[in-house]
């Protein structure tokens, strides 16, 4: 018995930020096919992965890649189908992916490109909490789930207990970390509409509990980035790859409430950022925001040689 050949799939998510909504760079194969930039790994061509995913990004959307990390490695057989569009690859190849994410303080032109910046909360519209607790989770989600849940006794406490924890229902905390958790629970239901593309007897897609699909098994990448990014801002100073060089701590809240899906409380934010010293004031004031004067602010990348760096504080409004 032959084996399946192995193709190595390499696939970013990059980031974007601002005041109003957290962006991914996406790629776009034809009117409906949304995915990440991604590419076939090339042994002979590629000396590293980190190397072959910038030479990928590049040549699809334009971007030149800066900040830059590992954030898995997803090699379910099965959940990459139908595959991504990787040069050469066999049509019987077992698809491993490594997933990176990528993070730059701002969103450039690539209008020259079959590209687009995306709101990640078109994708998980359940995720953004910021106007207060989306009604589908409770409406919709939480009743299709727990119907799912019942569908198998033997397993249904268990599956019971991963959607309160995920939903944050019962008692149980919203946390916004548990992003991927969400998605592969609605994945498992068959309630994600990637979930129908496994149907054995070809039947359509199913159009999906909410949401909108992407290619290949990109929005569970994508899903495990947003998780990675929200937990990583509270212990390293990550955020600041995604400001501007000078901001106001009001711009600054935004942009993690933005990442968050939360809102944040001022007075603590602030007196944590304080505390923290992150940051420091530059003397000068900025009028744009149509209130009072608010002082920029420049993030202290020397503070890196003077403390224990860690990320920001996020107090809840």
């Amino acid at each position: 018995m032959t084996s399946a050949p192995i193709v190595v799939g390499l696939s970013a998510v990059i980031v974007a930020v601002d005041e109003k909504a957290p962006y991914a760079l996406t790629t776009q194969q034809d009117s409906t096919a949304v995915g990440l930039p991604h590419g076939r790994f090339d042994p002979t061509g590629h000396r590293t992965f980190e190397l072959g995913l910038r030479d990928w990004v590049r040549a699809q959307t334009g971007f030149e890649l800066g900040y830059v990390e590992q954030l898995y490695t997803f090699g379910d057989r099965g959940r990459e189908l139908p595959q991504a569009d990787l040069e050469d690859a066999p049509g019987d190849a077992r698809l491993i992916s490594v997933g990176y994410l990528g993070l730059t303080p701002e969103r450039t032109d690539i209008s020259g490109f079959d590209a687009v910046w995306r709101d990640w909360y078109r994708f998980f519209p359940w995720e953004d909490h910021r106007e207060g607790r989306p009604k589908e989770l409770d409406v919709v989600m939480t009743p299709a789930l727990m119907r799912w849940a019942a569908t198998d006794p033997s397993r249904q406490n268990e599956r019971e207990g991963r959607i309160r924890l995920a939903l944050g229902i019962d008692g149980a905390p919203w946390v916004e970390e548990r992003s991927l958790e969400r998605f592969e629970l609605l994945y498992e239901a068959g309630l994600a509409a990637e979930a129908g593309r496994l149907d054995a007897a070809g039947n359509a897609p199913a159009p999906g509990l909410a949401g909108e699909p992407m290619i290949s098994d990109h929005r569970r990448i994508l899903a495990t980035a947003i998780g990675r990014l929200r937990g990583k801002i509270k212990y390293r100073p990550v955020v600041f790859e995604l400001t501007p060089e000078r901001f106001t701590l009001f711009q600054l809240q935004r942009i993690v409430e933005s990442i968050l899906g939360q809102r944040l409380h001022k007075q603590n934010f602030r007196r944590a950022l304080d505390r923290s010293g992150l940051v420091v004031g530059l003397g000068s004031q900025v009028t744009s925001t149509g209130g009072r004067p608010a002082e920029l602010h420049r993030f202290r990348r020397e503070a890196k040689l003077e403390i224990a760096m860690t990320g920001v504080q996020t107090p809840r409004a």
